[in-house]
């Protein structure tokens, strides 16, 4: 009887475990979806270019593109790029850093707030830090509990979980696809906050993201090593 017991103790301990590493995990999901709705918004509503949302810029590249505007074609090339070098730096920055959060969320926190001090007229520079930093969030959370989430995006949530509930509809009973809802709501709360802080101070409303990002990274030193590891990109 005592194997049986010490086994079937083992198997409640494990689950209870990767219950509430899925729980922490959603929540510094559901943070960091609400850093990049804040940031997305900022930049849009002071420059009319997304920070976080590539297939608005794609699609809007698309246009410039028939209507043979070179100079903003130009331009979404310049912010898509910056995204794409953004998301291979955040996962050099988080495998120098150990796969730890904390480089990883301090180094977006000195990019965004370097965009929000940015002097000049010519906001291109301040935005492409910005953009850069979005990219290098998604190193900060890839999976929770094998279920794949973004950050900057939300497109392939809503797919995720639209999938999901037409399976649901089916009598199918899987688990997950809920949780997809967790990445937008966060988004969409960040987007609002981003847009009033941008009506009453402009582009230095990304001190309020460069804030959020330290105390978010701040704040994963309170998470376990080893359920990190099982957050971010191997």
């Amino acid at each position: 009887m005592l194997p049986s017991s010490s086994s079937s103790h083992a198997s409640s301990g494990h689950l209870h475990t990767q219950k509430w590493r899925g729980r922490i995990g959603l929540s510094l999901v559901a943070m960091l979806s609400v850093l990049a709705g804040m940031t997305d918004a900022i930049g849009f509503m002071a420059s009319g270019d997304f920070v976080s949302f590539m297939s608005g810029n794609t699609t809007r590249m698309a246009v410039a593109i028939s209507v043979g505007d070179l100079t903003l074609t130009v331009r979404l090339v310049i912010l898509v790029t910056a995204f794409i070098l953004g998301n291979a730096l955040g996962v050099i920055v988080s495998r120098l850093g150990g796969r730890r959060a904390l480089p990883l969320l301090l180094s977006i926190a000195a990019l965004l707030c370097t965009a929000a001090t940015w002097p000049f007229e010519s906001q291109l520079p301040a935005l492409l830090a910005a953009i850069i930093a979005m990219g290098m969030l998604n190193a900060a959370v890839e999976e929770v509990n094998g279920l794949p989430v973004g950050l900057t995006y939300v497109t392939g949530a809503l797919s995720r979980f639209g999938r999901g509930l037409g399976r649901w509809l089916l009598g199918e009973r899987r688990n997950g696809w809920r949780v997809q809802l967790i990445p937008w709501a966060g988004m969409f709360v960040g987007a609002v906050l981003g847009a009033v802080l941008e009506h009453h101070l402009g582009l230095k409303a990304l001190y309020a993201s460069g804030a959020l990002a330290a105390a978010l990274g701040l704040l994963s030193l309170k998470i376990p090593r080893r359920w990190q590891l099982g957050y971010m990109p191997r």
